[in-house]
């Protein structure tokens, strides 16, 4: 039984064969193929946090693997109505795998400590390895062998810059992140980065133009996340001169593509003509959410421990 709460539960070859598992599933789904892998299988969906693109993703994923799942709110009393070892335990009898979207990463931690099924990260405030597959896969498809490419991140250093990092880090790729002081990674996060990925190459940059300078793909996020309204009107004036426009994107590869997580602000974080330009690949990105998420479900619930 295996966890994924970050991507310090993954060795690169493990990612590896994640993607292969992926790209299989993927070329057959568009075959018309749903290959029924996880028969019987039961899903939880534990989310205290809206969700577009992760709750669709998962569900339609464990169906098209001939599982079912459950979607869960804060109506089953997670951590409130009875103890997280008493909630932890008893899902596990009845579930395979739960998918857990949250506000504090120690929520999960302690989810997982009491869960004898595995439990996934589906994003928490640290981490959100699941959107980090996704968009490496991504890569691979469009660019092919992702070893010594440069991804260029413009914007906060949130859950998924984190995660993009690790994976980069684990993958081979140079990871740039364009931040304004204040925003960037903290001296934690770098420690464990280096202790997971000693051969990274990782740069934090005040100038986007040197973060995106021949990069293969720039990303980008919204600069204020949910549960940080309270800061908008700091982090537009802090973010003002991170946009990601066509100027911007001239800067890296030809053939750089432009990825973003979505929900996308158009003329805050990245000008409509990127976003919606022939450069952008958000929307296989997105599509790829499903197919990463089945691998990944294929691969964990049939690997033995």
């Amino acid at each position: 039984m295996r966890h994924l709460l970050t991507l310090c539960d993954l060795t690169p070859p493990e990612i590896e064969t994640v993607f292969a598992v992926t790209k299989d599933l993927k070329t057959k789904y568009q075959q018309g193929v749903r290959e029924p892998l996880l028969p019987g299988r039961v899903m939880a969906l534990l989310f205290e946090k809206q969700s577009l693109r992760t709750r669709v993703s998962f569900e339609t994923a464990m169906v098209n693997l001939g599982g079912g799942s459950l979607f869960l709110g804060r109506d089953v009393g997670w951590g409130e109505r009875e103890s997280m070892a008493d909630f932890g335990q008893v899902i596990s009898q009845y579930c395979d795998v739960v998918v857990c979207r949250t506000n504090s990463h120690a929520k999960i931690e302690q989810l997982a400590e009491h869960c004898t099924c595995s439990v996934i990260n589906g994003l928490t405030d640290l981490a959100h390895p699941c959107q980090a597959l996704a968009d490496l896969f991504t890569m691979s498809e469009i660019h092919g062998d992702l070893r010594g490419l440069k991804l260029a991140f413009v914007g906060d250093a949130n859950n998924v810059a984190r995660s993009l990092a690790l994976a980069c880090g684990k993958l081979g790729l140079k990871f740039s992140l364009a931040s304004p002081p204040g925003y960037r990674f903290d001296e934690s996060f770098l420690k464990l980065l280096a202790q997971e990925c000693p051969d990274a190459t990782i740069e934090q940059t005040g100038d986007a133009a040197v973060a995106v300078d021949g990069a293969a793909a720039v990303y980008t996020d919204v600069w204020t996340s949910m549960g940080q309204e309270q800061e908008r009107a700091d982090r537009e004036k802090a973010f003002r001169n991170f946009r990601v426009d066509a100027k911007l994107m001239s800067g890296a590869r030809a053939d750089a593509c432009f990825l973003h997580c979505l929900p996308a602000r158009r003329g805050e974080e990245v000008d409509a003509d990127v976003i919606d330009g022939p450069c952008s690949a958000v929307i296989q990105q997105a599509g790829n959410r499903l197919h990463l998420q089945k691998g990944l479900l294929a691969w964990l619930l049939t690997t033995k421990p």
